[in-house]
């Protein structure tokens, strides 16, 4: 039988601040439902790789002393929050998925995004699964196994932030941080139904440095716009380590959240006039698109005139993959996911002027993306052209392509062109499974794309998954 009753860990984190502020909510008791939600629900999804309820609890404690005094410390006091098993935490390991990582040495350092969230006093529960160094877009690893989808779980939930989609889905924590690369927070949204924002290159600092250089983004993970508004505000503050960083934001992603898309002008183009899409999804987008019309925007048919640039983003990333690598003996090696091994394998393939090549392409497109958004103030197309499929494999079964960018046509292109791009639920298919919107802008328009997502939730609210 479903379980549809509604307990704490089925707040959001704005409904758990305000329920603090007002008394009717402890960040002990809201830890404390959270916990139980992981107990219950984990198992059938595996979404968690580390649980860590003795000192969720402790920083609980210690969230509910200073409201019990009136005097909470950051904007997420007392909020349980997963980090992605990419994210260095400390006090924890950080084993990426991966078998070569040694989980026994001394873990003192924490990322830019996780030293944000500590100093606004979130409370860590756990680390979220991630396929082995982040390298697809499923979510499974030799080292923690499958991850599955809570709308379906012999279903992928898509990755390669996937656990972090499926703990957000189920209340297994409201907030949540994933990494993006080639779609990382935003296929992981759309197949389970969550909002994200995979924001413009350098507004979230990110350290170390990723192997794939300046494809590589952190974004917030959440039930609804506000929430990632809100961890926007707080991930976008300075960190030194990130030379590549953009200049702190001096308004909130709060501020004018609620202004609507009146007069925007709005391109909708499905699959960017390269990619097929799914019947079904594209039907689902299309409808998603008359909302933003009915909602006072301007929505025309329009692609943006780019090609896939699926080649040169292999260049970029299985390049990256190489150099994720090049550390590790021949032995270890041997432990690697197959599909990373190959990758890598390839990656040493190519020559510097490859790579630089690459890299033209990469400029050439974000140049027709600006000069297409001097029209257009935002682009909607699906997220992922296809719906979840089989959970543990890299690509559907039967599938011409071997590789997991062959069914994410529509999101690496925007990790090329550093633009932000967001994935908002927007229905389901005939089996009940989500289906994304993705809403993509120019290059440091995260406030109008969070924006224009927001008026869509207003129109077209999404829930959880029943219980």
């Amino acid at each position: 039988m479903v379980n549809t009753t509604r307990t704490a860990a089925d707040l959001t984190a704005t409904e758990m601040l305000d329920s603090y502020a007002g008394g009717e909510l402890s960040p002990v008791e809201a830890t404390e439902a959270t916990l139980r939600r992981i107990d219950e629900a984990d198992g059938a999804v595996n979404a968690f790789c580390l649980v860590d309820a003795d000192r969720a609890l402790e920083q609980a404690r210690a969230s509910e002393r200073r409201w019990q005094r009136g005097e909470p410390v950051g904007r997420l006091d007392g909020v349980p929050t997963s980090v992605k098993d990419i994210f260095l935490t400390r006090d924890w390991p950080t084993l990426r998925g991966s078998r070569t990582v040694d989980p026994d040495q001394h873990w003192s350092v924490d990322a830019p995004t996780v030293a944000r969230l500590r100093e606004h006093n979130a409370v860590f529960v756990g680390k979220t699964t991630t396929p082995e160094l982040a390298w697809k877009g499923v979510t499974d690893n030799t080292l923690n196994g499958i991850t599955r989808n809570p709308w379906a779980t012999t279903r992928t939930p898509g990755g390669s932030s996937g656990g972090a989609a499926a703990a957000v889905a189920l209340g297994m924590a409201p907030l949540a941080i994933g990494t993006d690369g080639g779609g990382s927070v935003r296929i992981p949204a759309s197949f389970c139904g969550i909002f994200t924002i995979k924001p413009t290159y350098g507004r979230v600092p990110h350290y170390p440095a990723s192997p794939y250089g300046t494809m590589a983004h952190a974004g917030p993970m959440t039930t609804t716009v506000a929430e990632t508004a809100l961890m926007m505000d707080v991930l976008s503050e300075p960190d030194s380590r990130d030379w590549s960083a953009l200049q702190p934001m001096t308004t909130s992603f709060l501020d004018g959240l609620d202004d609507g898309v009146r007069g925007l002008r709005i391109a909708l183009s499905p699959g960017l006039g390269f990619a097929t899409v799914d019947p079904e999804i594209a039907k689902s987008v299309s409808a998603a698109a008359k909302v933003f019309t009915d909602l006072g925007a301007i929505v025309e048919d329009a692609d943006p005139g780019i090609t896939d640039p699926v080649e040169d983003f292999h260049v970029l990333w299985f390049s990256g993959a190489a150099k994720s690598v090049e550390h590790l003996t021949a032995e270890q090696r041997e432990l690697l996911d197959p599909g990373l091994h190959e990758i890598v394998s390839q990656g040493l393939t190519y020559s510097a002027q490859d790579y630089l090549e690459a890299t033209n392409t990469r400029m050439l497109l974000g140049q027709r993306m600006g000069a297409f958004h001097d029209t257009y103030d935002l682009l909607l197309t699906a997220t992922v052209p296809i719906p979840p499929f089989e959970a543990g494999v890299e690509v559907p079964p039967g599938w011409p392509q071997p590789r997991w960018t062959s069914w994410t046509p529509l999101t690496y292109p925007f990790n090329m062109t550093q633009q932000p791009a967001a994935s908002v639920p927007c229905g389901f298919t005939a089996e009940g499974l989500p289906i994304g919107l993705q809403i993509v802008g120019p290059r440091h328009s995260d406030a109008r794309v969070l924006r224009a997502a927001r008026a869509f939730e207003q129109a077209r609210p999404w829930s959880r998954p029943a219980r």
